[in-house]
């Protein structure tokens, strides 16, 4: 039989009250804890690239694409693992809701070790498979090697955080992960610019700073969250349990897969340009990834309210949620492009001490071209995380497969003939591709839900 939820758990539900105010409220903590959880990778670029050089700086950026490929896959079923949480929360049930957390949490730690290996049995392959230039090989090596040791925290970090929101809270663990980057940024000027480590300092530094902000999230979940009492012996994955998590991660795994594949790919082609081009295509990365947090976390958080609601059977809030979110999440892409159109010079100077044209001429034709296409990315966005929280993570992979497509299509047949401008729209190009199929998706789902709201 089904507990009911106690009444201080009632703040932390999203299936009643004014809908722009939930989002809101809770998507402002999940928009300023994304932004500090890219400052890992952003100061170690920044650093890397003041204190190191434009190889460190190209080879901290060479194994994005190979992280994504190899623990990519492991985010994506942790992502899976938490959407119960939240459907049985909005439906009341506080036992099931606790099962499934702890479910998720011993499932997130196994995956975390298998995939840790994983990657460093991964890595030397495929840093061959995307022509890694020699100048940068021993590099690499070393960055992530060290980095690929902090999976099983990062997983479980996540899947914390995860629960967390599946009830409503997105605000607590915004301390453990401010203490987290104040960690990571005070490591990185000591290894880096003072013990002179290089990029094995960076990866260290990220390293014991995820450590605390697993550590720090963990001890929340365990005993800060009142509707939360877990106990040891939840945290034994049940095949019942495993068998919907799984069902739920392993699509979502799969566009994680199906994208990086693209993703390296497209790598390949950059590193084909040479070590200076590789440095821009991460600072122009990394300027990207910041400038479309409030956009990927908007739609972050509509996930959980649309997770709640549907377990709550609130089919007409839901459509009312996502109408909201998309026009909200369009405006933001329009403010985003102006900020790289005309930024673009400004923010990949903080990546290098001296000045370099083509370094600044290559990352300001990348940042150019996807600010011209930014409502694209917001679609994909809003349409991939409301499909997830109905259960529909299918479409992950659906889409990513768009994705694969259209970074291929680049990669091997405009790169030949336009060179670097051709990898500048490989990014637009995905972006339409994967939104083509999850627009036909939400709208018969969409479909479904008026049936069901007017019974």
């Amino acid at each position: 039989m089904a507990n009911a939820v106690e009444t201080p758990s009632q703040n932390n539900l999203m299936t009643e009250g004014s809908i722009v105010k939930s989002l809101l409220l809770f998507a402002l903590p999940l928009i300023f804890g994304n932004l500090l959880q890219q400052l890992y990778n952003t100061a170690d670029s920044i650093i890397v690239g003041n204190f190191v050089g434009a190889n460190a700086l190209a080879a901290v950026g060479n194994i994005a694409p190979i992280n994504s490929f190899a623990i990519g896959a492991a985010f994506g079923l942790t992502a899976g693992f938490t959407i119960p949480v939240a459907q049985c929360f909005g439906a009341g049930d506080q036992e099931e809701t606790n099962r499934q957390a702890g479910n998720g949490i011993g499932l997130s730690l196994i995956t975390g070790v298998l995939f840790s290996a994983l990657a460093l049995l991964v890595l030397h392959p495929m840093l061959g498979w995307i022509h890694t230039p020699k100048e940068i090989y021993d590099l690499s090596v070393q960055y992530a090697a060290i980095m690929y040791l902090g999976v099983p925290a990062q997983l479980l970090y996540n899947v914390f955080t995860g629960i967390a929101r599946s009830v409503g809270d997105s605000k607590k663990p915004l301390l453990f992960l401010l203490i987290s980057v104040a960690v990571n940024l005070v490591l990185d000027l000591l290894f880096v610019a003072h013990f002179g480590w290089g990029v094995a300092g960076a990866a260290w530094a990220t390293l014991i700073s995820q450590i605390v902000a697993a550590v720090s999230a963990g001890i929340y979940v365990f005993r800060g969250i009142p509707v939360l009492q877990l106990k040891a012996r939840m945290l034994v994955p049940t095949a019942k349990r495993t068998r919907r998590q799984l069902a739920l991660g392993i699509p979502v795994s799969l566009q994680f897969t199906i994208t990086s594949i693209g993703s390296m790919i497209l790598q390949s082609a950059v590193n084909g340009f040479g070590a200076n081009v590789v440095a821009a295509f991460t600072a122009a990365g990394r300027a990207e990834s910041i400038t479309n947090i409030p956009m990927s976390n908007l739609a972050v958080a509509a996930s959980t309210f649309v997770a709640q609601n549907y377990g709550a059977g609130q089919y007409r809030r839901i459509l009312t949620t996502v109408r909201k979110v998309f026009v909200v999440d369009l405006g933001l892409s329009v403010l985003c492009s102006l900020v790289l159109f005309f930024g673009g010079e400004q923010i990949v100077g903080l990546f290098m001490t001296d000045y370099n044209s083509q370094i600044v001429y290559a990352a300001k034709e990348y940042l150019f071209a996807i600010s011209l296409c930014y409502s694209l990315v917001s679609v994909l966005f809003v349409l991939r995380n409301t499909l997830q929280g109905l259960g529909c993570t299918y479409a992950n992979a659906v889409a990513g497969a768009g994705e694969l497509i259209g970074r291929i299509a680049v990669s091997y047949l405009f790169t030949p003939l336009f060179g670097f401008k051709a990898v500048c729209f490989a990014g637009p190009v995905a972006w339409l591709l994967a939104d083509l199929p999850l627009i036909v998706l939400y709208w018969r789902k969409a479909k479904q839900m008026r049936k069901l709201s007017n019974q």
